[in-house]
Parts: structure tokens; C-alpha cells; sequence
């Protein structure tokens, strides 16, 4: 049986991507057509590391920076989203092997400013790093988001 790959073992893994690819007729209803960008893990994984300390970015944000950068219409929402769970993973697990400078996860928040309770820790860790760097963390509705978020997004090349 094959073992199973490491969290940073899975963000190195590109496959066959980046990618640009023209928006499905099923999938433009959600989307809108055009082109959409697929992105590599790692680039990703690059745009996080880029928010410093005391800013801040969204899923959508990186999307954006994705579709930029591809010349696409948009970034894909799915792999994005994916990618960006998988370098927190990864960022996590180079932390646990005495990594200093890993990728700022919990700087990159879903839509609304809410905290993605899927990244290590969840949300009461996010919350931590969150404020310790600055920011309140409110209840919002059932989740947690940042307070003011939109003040403290980083500009993403």
C-alpha cells in the first residue's frame, strides 16, 4: 500500500497546473464565462506568505491576484480553496519540525472576513494568532470573523 503523502509533500505536488481553462457552458451559470485560472498549489501558497503582519486577505482576494497573473477571468474557487487549506496543513506541519518562517495562514480568511475553522488549530487557534497581531475576533452569526477585515487587506500583486 502507498503511503500517504505529507501535507508539504501535497502542496510541492502540482500535477499538470497551472492551468487556464474556458468556463464550461454547466459550470458559466455560477461562474459567468469566460476563462477561469486553476492554480498550482504552491502559488497559493506564495500569495499567503505575502500578507504581513497586521494585514490581512480573503479566498476571493487570491483569486483575484490568480486570475491577474493567468490573464484569466477568474481564479477557481474550488482548487483555491483547497490549495490554500493545504499550505496552512503544510505550514503547520513544518512548524512542528522547528520551522520559524512559515506561511502566515491565519492571515487568509474566507469571505466576510469569517475564519476558515478548517485550518490547523481552528478557529480558537486562529483567533489567537489573530489577535495577538492586532485584530478583534467577533461572533458573527455562528462563525468568528474579523472585526473591520476590509481595513487591513493586503494589496496582492
Amino acid at each position: 500500500m502507498a503511503k500517504k503523502k505529507t501535507w508539504c509533500e501535497k502542496l510541492q505536488d502540482s500535477k499538470d497546473l497551472p492551468k487556464v481553462e474556458k468556463i464550461t457552458e454547466r459550470m458559466s451559470k455560477k461562474w459567468g464565462r469566460g476563462t477561469v485560472a486553476i492554480p498550482a498549489p504552491v502559488e497559493v501558497d506564495e500569495l499567503m506568505k505575502k500578507v504581513p503582519p497586521g494585514k490581512l486577505t480573503t479566498i476571493n482576494h487570491i483569486r483575484e491576484a490568480l486570475a491577474r497573473k493567468h490573464k484569466a477571468t477568474i481564479g477557481c474557487p474550488i482548487t483555491t480553496g483547497i490549495f490554500a487549506s493545504i499550505a496552512a496543513h503544510a505550514a503547520e506541519e513544518q512548524k512542528q519540525k522547528g520551522q520559524k518562517n512559515v506561511t502566515p495562514y491565519w492571515r487568509t480568511l474566507k469571505v466576510g472576513g469569517v475564519i476558515n475553522e478548517k485550518y490547523p488549530g481552528g478557529t480558537e487557534e486562529q483567533k489567537k494568532l489573530l489577535t495577538s497581531e492586532g485584530h478583534k475576533v467577533m461572533l458573527k452569526g455562528k462563525k468568528y470573523a474579523v472585526v473591520d477585515y476590509e481595513k487591513s487587506l493586503a494589496v496582492l500583486p
